[in-house]
């Protein structure tokens, strides 16, 4: 059954259930809020965007780690109807200036810095008219839409509210005015935009309703089994739909309690869980790479996890494994999706078999269609034939922002979304993920799925992540790439690897060229690009089109 409930509402109906329970926690900074003090601050921040005139429907970005004022904005705007546009926090300042520009966001809220990036200087270079104008006023000549910079700090900067001017600014509007408009907003309307990564072509801003994200958020934690007894580490990125949907909304909609890391640091987040007690952890698979091989790993106690999400990008089967036997996560899921399905189409559940969590992603969600189609006919294909996922039901995106044509493209007249991933389904409706339609190779006229070999792969017993790409080449057209992360402590030679797959998988499915390296370029959602890796061989290697400019 679907629910038709906005996620302000969602909210106030939890805090009215739970009003003392633990809602969001931050071990870190010895934050800890009860769902009525949550409450009380999401509609506070709500009123402090109404009072600098923000109106419904208007778009509020944020570029920010996931720090408390991420979380209180992502319930704040939902409560006022502000639709928050979440930015990726890798990006630099060509994609920043982009996505504020083709938002049309007028408000920006942000952190200082992450990692090696100013925050606050690519800003100000975007909009050197920050300098001299006052907060609220802006009127830059490259982002016209933008009125409102919002430093979620301490120190003044010139032109920028501070989150705390927010805070204190909530006292212009009554809160009775704040109910009426939350009173006005609608479960099918957008609240919230995630721009894709755009590793081909510009990144598109995928609007979700109320109605897209609660609903999945249900769903996901029903494959778990949440309560409000739960307690959710969220290590995930918020600006992706993992960390605010299937992990902030989904603790909001059962009760849970929120543990979010700010930025992940494998032992930060096992100290997390065992000083909290958290009963789930969320991860893609890199990110439990890295807590299993942590040097803390063995001396950490971590009982209390019974649940959790592996998901955003493909799961290695002996990862998933170790999850299970060594991290004692025995109810770990698997979801499989896209943004532009809310995320999640498909998730495991915790009787599901050991086999069926390995080698699948699970079935379709209840209220939720799927099917495999032949990418050239459109026909159906039967159980055990590859062909593109599509599917269709109330997770499916309203579009992408300003972008009709693109969206057209993914969604067609029958309201089928394509999501351009090659699957197979199995007779009792088991889904399992094989690639991307873009990421297969194709050598001398014979198809490669990278998922393929990279499952060979894993069961060396050296090999600690391995990633397969296609590369040009002059005869036939590509050949297959390894790259491949070795495990601490253990040594390995590309002869190592090519006399493992010797007589175990076909000839030509055998990587032609072996690449040993020690990360993978990622986006900040931790999804690997597979891209970066091709361009990396091609000039490594003096491939065809090393001298060029064209990527994957």
């Amino acid at each position: 059954m679907l629910r038709q409930i906005t996620i302000g509402d969602l909210l106030d109906e939890t805090a009215g259930r739970y009003p003392e329970k633990e809602a969001l926690v931050y071990q870190e900074r010895g934050l800890r809020y009860s769902f009525a003090q949550f409450q009380e601050i999401c509609n506070q921040a709500a009123r402090g965007f109404m009072s600098l005139g923000i109106q419904k429907g208007e778009n509020i970005a944020i570029w920010a780690t996931n720090v408390p004022e991420w979380v209180i904005s992502q319930y704040a705007t939902a409560k006022m109807g502000g639709v928050l546009v979440t930015v990726n926090t890798s990006y630099r300042t060509h994609e920043l200036e982009y996505l504020l520009r083709q938002s049309e966001s007028t408000t920006l809220l942000l952190i200082d810095s992450y990692r090696d990036a100013d925050y606050v200087g690519m800003v100000r270079e975007i909009c050197p008219e920050l300098a001299n104008c006052e907060p609220g006023n802006l009127q830059s000549a490259r982002l016209p839409h933008l009125k409102n910079v919002i430093y979620i700090g301490e120190e003044r900067q010139p032109g920028m509210f501070l989150w705390r001017d927010l805070l204190e600014r909530s006292a212009q509007v009554a809160e009775e005015e704040r109910k009426a408009r939350q009173q006005t907003l609608l479960p099918d309307e957008v609240i919230n935009m995630q721009y894709t990564s755009g590793t081909t072509g510009f990144p598109k801003g995928v609007m979700l309703s109320h109605s897209n994200i609660v609903n999945n958020a249900i769903k996901v934690a029903e494959c778990q089994r949440l309560g409000m007894e739960d307690r959710v580490c969220i290590p995930v990125p918020f600006f992706h739909c993992f960390g605010c949907v299937m992990g902030t909304l989904a603790c909001v909609a059962t009760g849970a309690t929120m543990v979010p890391v700010t930025a992940f640091d494998p032992g930060l987040v096992l100290s997390i869980v065992e000083q909290e007690r958290c009963t789930a952890l969320y991860g893609v698979p890199t990110m439990f790479i890295a807590e299993l091989n942590h040097p803390s790993f063995a001396e950490r106690d971590l009982s209390s996890l019974r649940t959790g999400i592996m998901a955003g990008s493909l799961c290695p089967i002996e990862v998933m494994k170790n999850v299970v036997h060594k991290m004692g996560i025995r109810d770990i899921t698997i979801a499989y999706g896209q943004t532009e399905s809310s995320p999640v189409i498909t998730q495991t559940v915790p009787n599901d078999s050991i086999e069926r969590k390995v080698e699948t992603v699970g079935r379709v969600h209840e209220g939720v269609e799927a099917k495999v189609i032949d990418p050239i006919t459109g026909e159906t294909l039967p159980p055990g034939v590859q062909g593109e996922l599509c599917t269709r039901g109330y997770l499916v995106m309203k579009g992408y922002y300003n972008m009709p044509e693109q969206t057209a493209k993914t969604i067609d007249s029958d309201g089928w979304l394509h999501t351009g991933d090659l699957a197979t389904v199995d007779e009792e409706g088991y889904y399992r993920i094989t690639g991307r339609l873009k990421d297969m190779i194709i050598r001398g006229g014979e198809n490669i799925y990278p998922r393929e070999v990279e499952e060979f792969l894993y069961t060396h017993p050296h090999i600690l992540d391995v990633q397969i790409v296609g590369v040009p080449d002059t005869v036939y057209g590509e050949q297959v790439l390894a790259c491949i992360r070795v495990k601490p402590g253990e040594t390995l030679t590309e002869q190592d690897v090519l006399s493992y797959c010797e007589g175990k998988i076909a000839r030509y499915k055998i990587p032609k060229y072996i690449q040993f390296i020690d990360e993978y370029p990622m986006t900040a959602s931790g999804k690997i690009q597979k891209f970066k890796l091709r361009e990396y061989a091609i000039h490594a290697f003096g491939l065809p089109g090393a001298g060029s400019t064209e990527t994957a």
